[in-house]
Order: structure tokens, then C-alpha cells, then sequence
């Protein structure tokens, strides 16, 4: 009784966590690179890389699945949908499984698998076969008995030889047998033998490497890892026919056979007649990848590894069309550039050591209102390795995207029009790269207050560009800072309000640049020069109370005070001393920092290599969050990029395995009060969030009243949004009615009344 207690509780609150998840999260992830399929009679299930979707081929109504609502951010290796039990079964390559239930949305993370005292490598899961309500867990170590009726796991069978750990690539039923393909022989056993624990029980029909093996009504079909078609003839596997490459998928559905290799899908019947062959052009191009097929009905649908998945009719030949979520290019998302009302992404990188090599070729992509637009890279003018992007703050339509090998990019009406580089521009490709070879790093890039966009071009000596809003390019030595300025790779730039331009470097620290009196300063590693935990910098920022933050590889450091960058010779920035535990310590000691940014109210959002994501408050003394893949929708713990949205306060989080968004409400405060609005209005029954007043000044003081006068909420803004939770000061949920919002200034001097009605 117990145990039941404790599930439903434990399934209970995985619901509650998944209902929070939904109002505080939002998923942008890629359904491009099809993983596995699975379907029932009327749906088509695929899983991407970390995410499903399906598709309803009688209402063609396509529903996705992400870590908002519940999975795992780690790589999908196989997906199971049960129409019996309505239950799908999601694998991962670390062994962990995922129960869904159809009639209520509940997600159940299962992790036997990954708790086996086993080599972590051995415990990808390949496979799931169901027969009497167990499904037989295919697994790179054996094979796993899982029960549908208790969502309890069973036996495990390790089937090599001598009871060995084996890898099982794929199981079928044929005549009463159980056959498995593993790396070690076709092995086979009674499915009714109480014993398969056993390895005894298990016997060798085919010795050799298996990849995956059948049953087609009254065949049975093998494939070895070599692509040769076998069939067995009661005894053992003959070969039948060598495919051009080596299978990727094979499965039966609808009495049809489908063995899908790169380039081919190949359609046989029951009677192993191939009915149809189909290639990558005939589905779109020659360089497409696929990964598996399966059919619904009379419906034929291929999983691509780069354009997500496409369907056609089998009786008839038809085109192909494409029915994936749309989304970005792909998972790995390596910056971002957010405004008011659009979210630009680009994919190109380097390494820890800024290599960029081998150079990326995936174009950009921008999403808003209307959904995503991926350009193409046939479109950016061949620009490889897009490490950064870049909205103009004074025209929405234009952007730039710096390309760490090609140069920079302008983009206008999202429309790439032109590449800056060596031969147009003030850009120098790397001065030691050989005079035939021509490779302009552009990375870091920034606005001034007048408009003019500065930019870093690494490994020269002239390092810091501009180009002026009249079109004319400045460049700018840093020989007189740098020892060796043709080494030096640039991170990020920020420009202060006294227009100082500050660059992140890998070898020298940070460096500070004032244009007006040509002067240069440096923090680097050291007490005396600067105090910076180590010289390899990777994020900077710029907060509201003129301090930069400064993120190494090895901790933060804040600079108090960058107007003192004239008056002091030696700029020196310390770490912050937090208390935890009655002891003094250092805020992020020894974190890798990839990326910093600043909220309306001030709060720091810092991005790290294997932490998640810290926010932290003003001063750093409260952690408000530390979102990591345990605690939220976060999909990796490595974060490449974060970008906040200072309108809606939306705070865009961007890891190696997918983007998310966390709906924040700390917006950039407004200059008056015109535009201060009140949402949601009406708070209707069913909505559970709080209620917002937007469009605020800094440190306006916000008092709500009911109709008769009565305070029940007062606050002061920071920022420029502020929320109630609709209690009267935190004691009680407040009746239905209008109610009175008062806002004014800090003096006085300017205010504003809204009303607000709740319906209970």
C-alpha cells in the first residue's frame, strides 16, 4: 500500500512540477534529426534528438513534446509506443527511461538501467519489442525485461557467451522463439521458458556481427552490420541480398518490410519482393541522411538526420512532404541576439582554444511572431563558422553576423545583402596564415551610443574595428597593450555609457579602450595587475550601476566602478565574498563562465560550462535561481549564450542541446509612464499565474486598492515590470471585483491609474 501511496504522490508531483514547467518555460528546440519512430493505427510518433512530436494522419494535427513538459535533456536512442496500454517508452543512450501515459500526460523517469553496476558506456538502449505486456529492452549489455501493467522492470538477460555482457542491437518473436541480433551472433530462445536468465538458454543460429533482425508474417529477416540481407530458412540465415550500405533501421508494419539505409529506403513484401526503392532525391536531395522508416495506414514515413521527417503514399508515388515542427536549424545553438521582437540564432564555433576548425557550415536562423525562417548557408554568401549576431538597437531590420573565418555579414529584412571581409573592408585575415590563405576572424561586436558598430577581428595586430554609421571603417592597434597582439582571440566587447569599449581576450585579460583620449588599460592575471582569477576571459557585461562583470574560465570578477578608468592607472576587480554556511567564500570560485547578462532589475544571469545557470541579485550577494537539468526544463548543463529580452523580461537560455526560455519579469524600466499596461485582464478562474503591471518607470511606487479604498498590495518597481500574486499582502487570495492600480514616480511628479478585474 505503501509503494502505491508513494507512486501516485511521485507521479503527482511530476504533473505539478510539468504545469509550473508550462507557465515558466518555453522550448525552442530542433525536431531535425530524426532518432527512431514508432506509431499506432492512426499517429505517427518520431524523436528527435531530445525532443517528439507526432502527427495524427486522419487530422494531420502535429503535437510536440520537450523538456518543458517533462523529458530528459540527454540524446534519445529508441522510442516505443504501445497501443495496447496507450503507454510510449522513450530510451536514451545513458540507459534511462521515460514512461508517458497517454490519458493523463504523467511522465514516470525510470533509472534501473543506469543504476546497474555496469561500464556507463554498455548501457544504451537499441530497442523495445512488447509481446504479453512485458517489452524487451534491447541494450548495448543485454536485454531487460520491463512490465507494462506495474511499470516495474524484470529480468535482465545477459545472453553472451558464458553469460557475457553482449550488445543487443534488436529482438523480435518468430514461431515462439525470441531471436536476438547481437555484435556476437544471432542468438535465440523460447519466449514460454521460465529461465531465460539463463544464458544456457540461449542459443547461436548465426555466429557474426548482427544489426538487426525481423519478423515479417512468415519470414524472418536479418541484417549483419555489413548490410548483407539474410532469411532464415528454419535452421539458419542464408543471404539474400548485399545492400550498397549498411542498414540504419529495419522493421515491419502493414505486412511490408522496411530496411532504410542513408541514401535508400527499400519496401519489400511478405513475400520479400522489393515493391519500392526509394532514394534521398527522390526525397528532396542526394546529400540527405536518412535514419529509419515506418508506415501508418497507407502513409510511408521517412526520419532524416538533418531535415526532420517527410511522408508520401506508398500505393501511389507521390512527392514527398515535409511534416516536422518547425524550429532551428539544429540543437547545438552557439549565440543568440534577442529584441523586442525577434530571436536570432547562429550555429558556427570554435573550441576552448578558438579553433574554428572544422569550419561550420549551417547559415542562421530567426524566429518571432510568425515562426522560425532558417537561411540557408547557400544564402550567407558562403560565410562559415557564424559565432555571433547582432540586431542594430536603432533599426530592427538590420543585423549583423560576425563569421569567425569569412568576415561579417549584414543581413537586412532578413535578407543577407553583404560580406565585409579583406578585399571590401577594413577587416585582415590572420596575419600568420600564409599569403595565399585568407581566414578573417570576426567575433565579439557591439554598438555605441552614436550608432556605430565595433567589432574584434582575432589574431591580428589591429584588432578592434569600427564601422561608422556613415559606412567608413576605423581599425585600431593593440600593439601598445598586447606583447604579442597577432595571438590574441577576443570573446566579447561591451560599450560603457562614457563610450569606453571593453574587450574580453584568451590570453591578456580585459582590456579597456577610450577612443576620445586614445588610451588603453588592461586587467589580467594577478593581484598587481588587475586580479582577475586567470587571463583567459569569456563573458562580459555591463550592469546599471556602471560595474562590469567579468567572466574567466576560472571564476567572476566584478570591476566597482568603470568611471574610474581615467583617474587610475592600474584597474583592479575583485571577486564577490558571498557567505554560505556560516563561512565566507567566493561567489562561482573556479566556474567556467561562458556568458553574462543583465536584467531590468538588475539581476545577473551567468551562464557556466557544466553548472547551468546562475541569476543572481544586483550585488550577487542572493542567488535568486540556479536552474540546472535537475531543477528545470534546462537541457544541458553546458550554457552557450544567454540574452534577455528587455521588453517582456523573457530570459533566453541557450545550451549545447537545445534553447529554452524562462518568462521572467524583470523588463527594462521606461523613460515615462504612457505606456503602463496591466496583464492578464481579466483574471479569469482557470488562470493560476500572477497578474503584471508592465510599462514601468525605475523605482515607481505601485499601491492596489479594491474598489472601496482598501490597500491590499504595495511595492516599489525595479525595473520596469512588477507582479502580484492577487493575495491581499501574501494572507489570502482577494475576492472577485475591479481593482484600483495607482502608480507614480519616485517624486511625485508623474502618475498613472489602471483597474484590473478579477473573476474568481
Amino acid at each position: 500500500m505503501k509503494k502505491i501511496l508513494f507512486c501516485v504522490f511521485f507521479l503527482t508531483i511530476i504533473q505539478f512540477c510539468q504545469a509550473q514547467n508550462k507557465l515558466s518555460w518555453q522550448g525552442y528546440f530542433s525536431f531535425n534529426e530524426i532518432k527512431d519512430v514508432s506509431e499506432s493505427s492512426t499517429t505517427v510518433l518520431a524523436a528527435s534528438e531530445n525532443a517528439l512530436f507526432s502527427k495524427n494522419t486522419s487530422t494531420n494535427v502535429l503535437k510536440t513534446i520537450t523538456t518543458v513538459d517533462g523529458l530528459s535533456g540527454l540524446t534519445i536512442s529508441a522510442i516505443y509506443y504501445s497501443e495496447a496500454f496507450k503507454k510510449t517508452l522513450v530510451g536514451y543512450e545513458n540507459g534511462m527511461m521515460i514512461l508517458i501515459n497517454e490519458s493523463d500526460g504523467s511522465m514516470l523517469k525510470i533509472v534501473d538501467i543506469i543504476n546497474k553496476q555496469l561500464p556507463a558506456n554498455t548501457k544504451k538502449i537499441n530497442h523495445f519489442m512488447e509481446y504479453n505486456g512485458l517489452v524487451y529492452v534491447s541494450c548495448d549489455f543485454g536485454i531487460v525485461q520491463f512490465n507494462l501493467t506495474t511499470s516495474q522492470f524484470g529480468d535482465t538477460y545477459f545472453i553472451g557467451d558464458n553469460g557475457a555482457e553482449i550488445s543487443v542491437k534488436q529482438t523480435t518473436l518468430f514461431n515462439g522463439f525470441i531471436f536476438a541480433a547481437t555484435s556476437s551472433g544471432i542468438r535465440r530462445a523460447d519466449i514460454a521458458n521460465a529461465n531465460l536468465i539463463d544464458y544456457n538458454q540461449w542459443l547461436v543460429v548465426n555466429t557474426g556481427n548482427w544489426f538487426s533482425v525481423e519478423a515479417l508474417d512468415t519470414e524472418l529477416i536479418a541484417i549483419s552490420d555489413s548490410g548483407n540481407i539474410h532469411r532464415y530458412n528454419s535452421n539458419t540465415f542464408n543471404s539474400f541480398f548485399q545492400l550498397p550500405q549498411a542498414s540504419v533501421d529495419m522493421r515491419a508494419k502493414n505486412h511490408n518490410l522496411f530496411i532504410t539505409t542513408p541514401s535508400t529506403v527499400y519496401v519489400y513484401n511478405n513475400q520479400m519482393v522489393l515493391t519500392r526503392q526509394i532514394t534521398n532525391s527522390q526525397v528532396l536531395e542526394n546529400t540527405l541522411n536518412f535514419s529509419c522508416t515506418t508506415a501508418v495506414g497507407d502513409r510511408i514515413f521517412i526520419g532524416t538526420k538533418e531535415k526532420g521527417m517527410f511522408f508520401s503514399t506508398l500505393s501511389n508515388v507521390s512527392a514527398f512532404e515535409n511534416n516536422t515542427p518547425t524550429g532551428p536549424v539544429k540543437n547545438n545553438i552557439f549565440s543568440i541576439d534577442v529584441s523586442p521582437n525577434t530571436v536570432w540564432a547562429v550555429y558556427g564555433d570554435y573550441d576552448t582554444s578558438y579553433d574554428p576548425y572544422p569550419l561550420d557550415s549551417y547559415g542562421i536562423s530567426r524566429f518571432n511572431v510568425s515562426g522560425w525562417l532558417n537561411i540557408p548557408y547557400s544564402e550567407v554568401y558562403d560565410a562559415k563558422s557564424i559565432t555571433r549576431i547582432l540586431v542594430n538597437p536603432n533599426n530592427e531590420k538590420q543585423v549583423y553576423a560576425s563569421s569567425f573565418f569569412s568576415g561579417l555579414l549584414r543581413i537586412e529584412n532578413d535578407v543577407p545583402n553583404f560580406l565585409y571581409n579583406e578585399k571590401n573592408s577594413g577587416l585582415e585575415s590572420i596575419t600568420n596564415a600564409g599569403a595565399d590563405y585568407i581566414d578573417v576572424r570576426i567575433n565579439a561586436n557591439a554598438y555605441d551610443k552614436a550608432g556605430n558598430l565595433w567589432i574584434t577581428n582575432s589574431r591580428i595586430n589591429n584588432g578592434l574595428k569600427v564601422l561608422k554609421t556613415n559606412g567608413q571603417w576605423g581599425s585600431y592597434s593593440m600593439v601598445p597593450i598586447f606583447d604579442i597582439a597577432e595571438n590574441i582571440s577576443y570573446s566579447s566587447i561591451a560599450v560603457d555609457r562614457n563610450n569606453v569599449k571593453w574587450l574580453g581576450t584568451n590570453r591578456d585579460g580585459v582590456v579597456g579602450f577610450n577612443e576620445t583620449t586614445n588610451t588603453f588599460k588592461k586587467m589580467t592575471f594577478g593581484t598587481d595587475t588587475g586580479n582577475l582569477p586567470i587571463a583567459d576571459v569569456r563573458a562580459i557585461a555591463l550592469d546599471t550601476k556602471n560595474q562590469l562583470w567579468i567572466g574567466t574560465t576560472k571564476g567572476l570578477r566584478v570591476l566597482s566602478n568603470i568611471g574610474n578608468f581615467q583617474s587610475e592607472s592600474q584597474l583592479k576587480a575583485n571577486p564577490i565574498i558571498i557567505t554560505e554556511d556560516g563561512l565566507a567564500q567566493e561567489l562561482l570560485y573556479e566556474q567556467f563562465i561562458t556568458s553574462i547578462a543583465v536584467d531590468g532589475a538588475n539581476n545577473k544571469w551567468i551562464g557556466t560550462a557544466d553548472s547551468g545557470i546562475f541569476m543572481v541579485s544586483s550585488n550577487g550577494q542572493e542567488t535568486k535561481y540556479h536552474f540546472t537539468i535537475n531543477n528545470s526544463p534546462l537541457p544541458s548543463n553546458y550554457i552557450n549564450d544567454v540574452k534577455i529580452n528587455n521588453k517582456t523580461g523573457e530570459v533566453f537560455i541557450v545550451t549545447n542541446k537545445g534553447m529554452v526560455s524562462f518568462n521572467g519579469i524583470a523588463t527594462g524600466a521606461n523613460d515615462n509612464l504612457n505606456n503602463v499596461y496591466v496583464y492578464p485582464n481579466p483574471v479569469r478562474p482557470t488562470y493560476t499565474g500572477t497578474v503584471k503591471v508592465a510599462g514601468l518607470i525605475d523605482k515607481a511606487n505601485i499601491k492596489i486598492t479594491d474598489i472601496e479604498g482598501n490597500l491590499v498590495f504595495e511595492t516599489t518597481s525595479s525595473g520596469g515590470t512588477i507582479e502580484w500574486d492577487t493575495t491581499a499582502f501574501g494572507k489570502y487570495k482577494v475576492a472577485s471585483g475591479v481593482y484600483m492600480v495607482f502608480i507614480s514616480a519616485q517624486d511625485g511628479g508623474e502618475t498613472k491609474v489602471k483597474k484590473v478585474m478579477i473573476i474568481r
